[in-house]
């Protein structure tokens, strides 16, 4: 037998990594097209809400009706339905031709981000300025959130009843919000602090106003004037701020970074990223074997919990309903526990990228890298694999195939080194329906900053994968 070269056995062996801007020439256009829908999608989707009302356009847009719609028509091969979960959490499916009973192909992302939310009783004056009290949601870097432009969005709900929507600070003369930062020459004792104590949680209040009501007798001048601006414009009182839902994200549009634009910088992208790009993927759809759905869910950047959280029964009563329709009317909980063991669900979640910034916090051979594809993540977790889901080796070895046959670009990671720290997805939470799972999605720089960094050329890869893996997966 003819002895091969070190150069053949490596061609032949090993597994060399390739960055899609290698072909990036043959698909530039393409996805520099998709990549501005992205930017877009963004600056319509600044919190929860906000993406779910723009999801839902755009599946009403692509032929989706409303399930409530359906509650006595009988589901078919073909039919695309979807049901919003209290204007927070999507859940999308196209009906296949084969029974739900045999599985569906399952996409689930996230549409929560890291932001800071107002307190009930929010509003104070203090120094002669007006000012809103915060409370951070899910986890920031709290000295990341100061002399930063704001935004507000949000609902109020007033005594009537009635809703009231906000959405300040992004749109062309809008005023923002601020919150200050100490001045350097009087820092000493912060600058003494560890980055965590730097900034407080309780210091984290929002500049909103500086002007006072004329009459200079009058107590909480600056308070009263701020809440007469907000009665004319909305009609609301103080007591509103009870029944509100208020939330402060970085005021500005997406934005391409670098002279070669190849990479977008936004507030959001975990994991409104993995939201669209599933999203995308959902809508190429029409007639499949098995039902495809997409959720996009609320409240993972905390648990998952709540009503409109992963944690919630909402979709497994929206899998039974579906069942139900294609059924005569028919359901079991037996029919809705099969159909979900005989499911394989993408778990549609960024992963942290190499920072070349911050070498020491990874195994560089088992990071994900800015423009080397979707990244496959087989478990997350803590430490020892704590609050991990970790997929079996057939299905890594079946999604594997899958790509390497549709030339979908990938790589694997996971969180860092072992002992440096960890964090989790919806992942666990589905696989305990007996369903194969495993979390695939775009890698990412500053995650849980005000603004973070994906890559153009993985965002595309990304729905590509996500593509295939509904039309193709076996």
């Amino acid at each position: 037998m003819e002895q091969k070269t070190a150069k053949e056995l490596e061609e032949e062996l090993l597994f060399s990594q390739p960055y899609i801007s290698d072909g990036w020439p043959a698909v530039r256009e393409e996805a520099e097209a998709f990549c501005e829908d992205y930017k877009a999608f963004l600056d319509k989707a600044k919190t929860e809400r906000e993406a779910a009302a723009e999801i839902e356009k755009r599946l009403v847009a692509a032929g989706y009706r409303p399930f409530d719609h359906m509650a006595k028509t009988a589901l078919k091969p073909g039919d695309k339905v979807y049901y919003n979960n209290r204007g927070k959490a999507i859940l999308a499916a196209t009906i296949g031709t084969r029974s739900l009973e045999e599985g569906a192909h399952f996409m689930i992302a996230h549409i929560d981000s890291p932001r800071l939310d107002l307190k009930p009783n929010p509003l104070y004056e203090d120094g002669g300025l007006s000012l809103f009290k915060t409370h951070y949601y899910g986890g920031v870097k709290k000295y990341q959130w100061v002399a930063l432009p704001l935004a507000l969005y949000g609902v109020i709900v007033k005594a009537n009843g009635e809703k009231v929507e906000i959405a300040v600070g992004d749109k062309c003369g809008d005023p923002v919000f601020y919150i200050s930062d100490l001045l350097p020459h009087l820092a000493k004792d912060q600058m003494s602090k560890t980055m965590s104590e730097g900034v407080e949680g309780e210091s984290l209040n929002i500049l909103i106003g500086s002007l006072p009501v004329d009459d200079t007798e009058a107590s909480d001048r600056f308070k009263t004037a701020l809440l007469a601006v907000l009665n004319e414009r909305y009609g609301i009182t103080e007591e509103d701020f009870v029944s509100a839902e208020l939330e402060a994200v970085p005021a500005g549009a997406a934005r391409d970074v670098g002279f070669d634009r190849g990479l977008i910088v936004a507030h959001g992208h975990d994991d409104r990223v993995c939201s669209y790009a599933s999203l995308a993927a959902l809508l190429s759809i029409e007639k499949p074997a098995r039902t495809t759905v997409g959720l996009y869910v609320d409240k993972e950047e905390v648990g998952s919990i709540g009503a409109t959280g992963m944690h919630s029964q909402f979709f497994n009563n929206m899998v039974g309903e579906m069942i139900a329709l294609m059924n005569g009317g028919n359901c079991s909980d037996l029919a809705v526990r099969r159909a979900l063991a005989h499911s394989t669900l993408l778990s549609a979640d960024v992963a942290a990228a190499f920072d070349p910034n911050y070498p020491s916090v990874g195994d560089n051979a088992n990071f994900a890298a800015i423009g080397q594809g979707i990244a496959m993540v087989k478990y997350t977790g803590s430490r020892g694999k704590s609050g991990a889901n970790d997929a079996a080796a057939e299905l890594v070895g079946k999604v594997r195939k899958l790509f390497n046959d549709h030339g979908v670009v990938y790589q694997t990671s996971e969180l860092g080194k072992v002992d440096q720290g960890g964090g989790g997805t919806i992942a666990y939470i589905m696989a305990n329906y007996d369903m194969d799972v495993i979390d695939a999605g775009v890698a990412m720089l500053s995650m849980h900053a005000p603004w973070e960094i994906v890559s153009k050329a993985d965002v595309y890869m990304t729905s590509r994968a996500y593509h295939e893996f509904f039309v193709n997966y076996r």
